[in-house]
C-alpha cells in the first residue's frame, strides 16, 4: 500500500455512494493501491474533538484534496459556510494538491453551490461527469497524471524524463566542454562553450521541453552522475581461464560520466590483451598491434552503455577470458530485432534515444544500425571467429580472441618424459584424456608472474618447495604449456629464463 493521502470530500447525503465506490477503488485498484491512500470521513474513529476540526486536520494533512460538487451546497456553520467548503478552503491553505469534480445537471444548482463552484473555477481546472464510470475514469486520468508529475511513473522513455530535484549546479562544465571538442572533432559539431550550457543541452535534447534537465543530462555530465544512479557504472573482470572462476586476476568498477566509463572499459580490455610493439621506423611513436580490434570492443562496450536498461538494478558487466571477451548488458533488444537481425543492416532503434545522440556525436556509436555490422567486419577483418549475440534476461555480445583454449582445465604432457621445452607445445589432452585443474599453489604463481617476469627458481622459492624436476614441472612446464605461462626469451637451459603470465609482452 502506497502513503500518498487522497482526501474525497463531497457533500455526504448526495455523493455517498460514489464516495464509497470511489474509495473502494482506489484502495484495490493494482495500480492506484500501490501509491494511494484514500480517505472518507466514515472512517472516521471516535473522538473527543470535533468531527468538523477532525475532517479539516485530515484534509490540511492530506497529498490530493479530491472534492465532487454537484447541486447541493449542504448544510452550514453558524458563518453560513459548509463543511465541503471549509474542505477545500483549509486544502488550499495548506497547499494540498486539489482535483475537483462537478456533475454535469440539468437541475439548478443551490445558489451558495453554484457560487462556490464558480469560485473553484477561478482557481484551477475542474472536470466534469454525469455518471459514476465517467467520474472514476475522470479520477484515475488525474492520479496518473500526479504521478507523473511527482515522477513515481514516467511515460517517457528514462533517458527523456525530467529528473525532479536536480540543477545545473549538478553539472560538470569541464565535461561539458570535453564533449564539445570532442563533438565537434567527429561530428562537426556547430556550438561552442561559449554558447552556453542552456544552449548546448537544447541542441542535444538532453532538456524537457519546459527546460529541465533530463536522466541523459546527469549521466552524461554530472559531477558526480552516480549521487543520482548508483548502478550507472561498468563493472570489468579479468579471469585466468574460459569460465567465471576465483581467482579473479583483475577486478575494476568504472564509475563517472558514460563517456568515461566506455574509456576506461574499453582501456582495461586493450591493456590486458596480447599486444606487440613494432619499430619507431616511420613515426617517433611505435605502432602497437593489438590481438583484438579495438574498434570492435569500444563498440560493443559503448551500445551497452547506451542500450542498457538504467531502471534495472544489475550494471554493465565486461568479463575477459582466455580465449573470449563478453560484455554484458541489462537490457533487451527493441521489439521486433533478433539476434540475426543485428549481423544485417539494421534500422536504428536505440532503447535510450536521447542518450545515444551525444554518443554518436562524440563518435562512440553509429546511428545508421551499422555499429553491430561494422563489429563483425572488424573482427573478420582480424582473422577471428565471427562475434555472437545472446539475448536472455540479460544481453550479450561476445568478442572472440586469436589464442581459442576450450577449456582452462586442459591438461599437456610430455609422454617421453624427456625435459624439453614446453614452450614449443601446443594445448591439448594428454593419452589417458586426464585433466590438469589448477591448484591453489598452480593459481599462486600465476598471480605471482602478473606483470612481473621471474624465473623458475624464484618461482618455486615462492613455492615454499624443493628445486627439483618434478616441482619445476609441476608450477612452470604445466603452466607453460597450457598457455598460461609464457617464457620472455627463447633460451630454454638458460637459468636465467623468465616467466610471465600469458596476457604480458615483455622482452628482456
Amino acid at each position: 500500500m502506497g502513503d500518498i493521502k487522497v482526501f474525497i470530500s463531497s457533500v455526504q447525503r448526495e455523493f455517498a455512494r460514489e464516495r464509497r465506490l470511489l474509495y473502494d477503488y482506489i484502495r484495490t485498484d493494482s495500480l492506484l493501491g500501490r501509491f494511494f491512500v484514500p480517505f472518507i470521513f466514515e472512517d472516521m474513529p471516535a473522538s473527543e474533538v470535533s468531527a468538523q476540526k477532525a475532517y479539516l486536520a485530515q484534509a490540511a494533512e492530506s497529498h490530493i484534496y479530491l472534492g465532487i460538487f454537484g447541486t447541493q451546497y449542504g448544510f452550514q456553520d453558524s458563518e453560513g459556510v459548509s463543511p465541503t467548503e471549509r474542505e477545500y478552503n483549509t486544502a488550499k491553505t495548506h497547499f494540498v494538491h486539489r482535483l475537483v469534480y462537478t456533475l454535469r445537471t440539468e437541475s439548478k444548482r443551490e445558489p451558495k453551490e453554484q457560487a462556490f463552484i464558480k469560485k473553484v473555477e477561478q482557481e484551477l481546472v475542474r472536470r466534469s461527469f454525469t455518471t459514476y464510470e465517467e467520474l472514476r475514469t475522470a479520477v484515475y486520468n488525474s492520479l496518473i497524471d500526479y504521478l507523473e508529475q511527482k515522477e513515481f511513473i514516467r511515460k517517457a522513455p528514462f533517458d527523456a524524463a525530467a529528473h525532479p530535484v536536480a540543477t545545473y549546479g549538478d553539472i560538470d562544465p569541464e565535461r561539458v566542454r570535453t564533449f564539445i571538442n570532442r563533438a565537434k572533432e567527429k561530428r562537426n559539431f556547430p556550438l561552442t562553450f561559449a554558447d552556453g550550457m542552456e544552449k548546448i543541452f537544447s541542441g542535444i535534447h538532453v532538456l524537457t521541453d519546459d527546460g529541465r534537465l533530463t536522466n541523459s543530462a546527469l549521466l552524461l555530465f554530472a559531477k558526480d552522475p552516480q549521487r543520482f544512479f548508483r548502478t550507472s557504472e561498468v563493472r570489468c573482470a579479468q579471469f585466468y581461464g574460459t569460465k567465471v572462476e576465483k581467482p579473479i586476476r583483475n577486478y575494476q568498477v568504472f564509475a563517472g560520466s558514460l563517456f568515461e566509463m566506455i574509456d576506461k572499459a574499453v582501456g582495461f580490455v586493450m591493456s590486458r590483451i596480447d599486444a606487440r610493439v613494432g619499430t619507431r621506423d616511420h613515426s617517433a611513436d611505435a605502432p602497437v598491434d593489438y590481438e583484438l580490434p579495438e574498434s570492435a570492443v569500444a563498440e560493443a562496450i559503448a551500445n551497452a552503455v547506451a542500450h542498457r536498461d538504467y531502471t534495472s538494478n544489475a550494471s554493465v558487466q565486461v568479463m575477459l577470458f582466455r580465449d573470449r571477451v563478453e560484455i554484458w548488458n541489462p537490457g533487451r533488444l527493441p521489439d521486433g530485432f533478433t539476434v540475426q537481425k543485428l549481423r544485417e543492416m539494421h534500422s536504428s532503434e536505440p532503447t535510450n534515444p536521447v542518450i545515444a545522440h551525444p554518443l554518436f556525436l562524440a563518435g562512440y556509436i553509429e546511428h545508421l544500425g551499422t555499429g553491430t555490422t561494422d563489429l563483425i567486419a572488424a573482427c573478420e577483418q582480424y582473422g577471428l571467429q565471427t562475434p555472437e549475440f545472446y539475448q536472455a534476461e540479460d544481453f550479450r555480445a561476445v568478442i572472440y580472441r586469436k589464442a581459442k583454449v576450450s577449456d582452462l582445465n586442459e591438461k599437456v604432457s610430455n609422454p617421453s618424459g624427456k625435459m624439453s621445452d614446453p614452450a614449443e607445445k601446443v594445448p591439448n589432452l594428454d593419452d589417458k584424456g586426464g585433466n590438469l585443474h589448477l591448484t591453489a599453489k598452480q593459481q599462486k604463481v600465476l598471480m605471482f608472474c602478473d606483470e612481473t617476469p621471474h624465473t623458475a627458481r624464484e618461482i618455486i622459492d615462492m613455492v615454499g618447495v624443493k628445486y627439483h624436476t618434478k616441482t619445476l614441472e609441476q608450477y612452470v612446464n604445466k603452466l607453460v604449456c597450457a598457455g598460461l605461462l609464457r617464457p620472455t626469451n627463447a633460451k630454454f637451459h638458460d637459468s636465467n629464463r623468465k616467466y610471465v603470465t600469458a596476457h604480458c609482452e615483455q622482452d628482456d
